[in-house]
């Protein structure tokens, strides 16, 4: 058994020494493997010759020597076979490196069987010169490209910012307009029927001066002489027509006091009015203080405001000048969930208003009707022994009105009832009141919304001032006047409106009666029918 062991070793050692000889790189693992099998294989021996062991068994034949052997070398040829593998394995894994490497390079151009390996690499250095410029150039443009949206984009802020701060707004209306009277006992051309095209154009701008101020600047068509009206008839052989500088105005409206605003110039009404006393289309000159506050926990009294307004109609450098002056108080009532109610109370005194009287003639169209009253001044009036001309009564207003806008089952169709009741305190004869009744249904806020209704008016003689309020009614003041209007939302920013004015003198026995309907005096003035047909665009 000495023997055979020692066979053993040295046949392990051989295979050792030539496994070496096949793989120097692998050696350490080699050996380390060949270390493993012997170490096994001396355990094994000194396990079958230990004297601690069980008693000796018989000796092995030969064949089991050979065994071993047999199985030692399948080992060592296994462990040849995986470093082979990995031998393959590690060759593989160098060309792919290679590749790479070759990759990362520039591949060099193609060089000429007759230049030299530097006259090529001089071209790739310039090729690689030349491509880094291009580089920089594109870096540099995309630099300059990216500062010069930059700066645009800072230039079309600041015109936005500029911009931001305007309000362009304004319309077009074109218009028919057709009268129609009854003849019997009416005298021609008086009620002889009439056929007119008329037009009138607004434009306009508000702009925010800062946090603060607001400002507006609007123009628009119209007689200069005529304070109530901006319409121009199609007439008198194309002539342009003329333009004039309708409102402009500074309104002070501090953000940590929204309660208050206050307005100076000429502008648009800023309290509660109807064409009783104001025509639509005047603009009042002079200054307004409003001081206004919601409420929100007072129950159904929602707001509460309260007014003032200094308005001058006359200034002379010699004399007296004419103006009015004087307040409103109004709220905003909720009244459950679908009743809106909004009261308010006006006191409004004119002073020195003989100066209308003696101021010259207004010219509307082709006519002269006398001064700032269209339809002729129909309040009362007197002559000094001067030969100077008086206003009868002097005016002052109390004026009550009354809006109410109710729900209803369609959201489009709101009702709104308006009820107004004036009377001239200082009037110099008990023909000093007015009653107007207003109910509608609808609105006109967007697209395919209606709006119609009806309104009835019975002003006496010396209630208002003639020269200021509603143009298109039969006449200024003593009228009884019928008033139907029928609108519909075409487009957003384009309205179709029918209007109905059916009215008559109410006592033709009065002083200037005559003036509003060009009928002897006396004789009874029949219905005048009052048509007009409107396209109205705007933006």
């Amino acid at each position: 058994m000495p023997g055979s062991k020692l066979a053993v070793i040295v046949l392990a050692l051989g295979l050792m020494c030539s496994a070496q000889s096949s793989a120097p790189k692998t050696a350490a693992k080699i050996r380390a493997a060949n270390a493993t099998a012997v170490k096994a294989t001396v355990k094994r021996a000194k396990a079958r010759h230990s004297p601690a062991a069980a008693p000796m068994p018989a000796p092995a034949p030969p064949a089991a020597t050979a065994e071993e052997v047999r199985l030692l070398r399948e080992a060592m040829a296994q462990q040849q076979e995986q470093l082979k593998q990995l031998q393959q394995a590690m060759a593989q894994r160098d060309s792919r490196i290679e590749q790479l490497t070759q990759q990362l390079h520039v591949t060099p151009p193609a060089v000429s069987g007759g230049e030299s390996t530097s006259s090529a690499s001089a071209i790739q250095d310039e090729t690689i010169k030349s491509l880094q410029a291009d580089v920089a150039d594109l870096k540099l443009n995309q630099t300059n490209s990216a500062l010069s949206t930059q700066e645009d984009q800072k230039r079309v802020s600041a015109v936005e910012g500029v911009l931001g701060r305007f309000r362009f707004n304004g319309d077009v209306r074109v218009r028919q307009e057709d009268f129609f009277q009854d003849f019997n006992g009416c005298v021609r051309p008086s009620c002889a029927p009439r056929f007119r095209e008329r037009i009138r154009l607004r434009f306009g701008v508000d702009g925010r001066i800062n946090e603060d101020f607001t400002a507006g600047l609007y123009v628009a068509s119209g007689v200069l002489t005529d304070p109530v009206s901006t319409n121009e008839t199609l007439t008198n052989f194309f002539e342009k027509k003329t333009i004039g500088f309708d409102r402009g105005f500074i309104t002070y409206n501090p953000v940590k006091h929204k309660w208050l605003s206050l307005t100076g110039g000429k502008f648009a009404y800023t309290w509660n009015r109807t064409s009783v006393t104001l025509d639509p289309d005047l603009n009042p000159e002079g200054f307004s203080e409003k001081l206004s506050w919601d409420i929100n926990n007072a129950g159904f009294v929602k707001n509460f405001t309260a007014m003032g307004m200094q308005l001058f109609f006359n200034e002379v450098s010699k004399g007296v000048d004419s103006f009015a002056a004087g307040g409103q108080v109004s709220s905003r009532l909720q009244l459950g969930h679908l009743w809106t109610m909004t009261p308010s109370y006006t006191a409004l005194n004119w002073r020195n208003i003989d100066s209308i009287l003696n101021a010259a003639p207004a010219v509307t169209g082709n006519a002269t009707v006398g001064p700032f009253a269209p339809n002729g001044l129909t309040n009362a009036t007197f002559t000094d022994a001067a030969g100077n001309r008086h206003v009868l009564s002097q005016f002052l207003y109390s004026d009550l009105i009354i809006n109410n806008v109710i729900k209803t089952p369609m959201p489009r169709f709101p009702f709104n009832l308006t009820g107004e009741y004036l009377v001239n305190t200082r009037a110099a004869t008990n023909r000093s009141h007015v009653y107007y009744v207003e109910g509608g249904l609808g609105q006109q806020r967007n697209k395919g919304d209606w709006n119609f209704g009806y309104a009835f008016l019975r002003q006496e003689q010396d209630s208002v001032i003639g020269s200021f309020n509603e143009s298109d009614q039969r006449a200024p003041t003593n009228v009884l006047q019928h008033h139907l209007y029928l609108q519909y939302k075409l487009r957003q920013n384009l309205q179709l409106a029918f209007t109905q004015w059916i009215g008559r003198t109410l006592d033709v026995r009065l002083q200037n009666a005559a003036k509003a309907t060009g009928l002897p005096a006396g004789r009874q003035d029949p219905f005048l029918n009052r048509l007009q047909f409107d396209a109205i665009y705007s933006f």
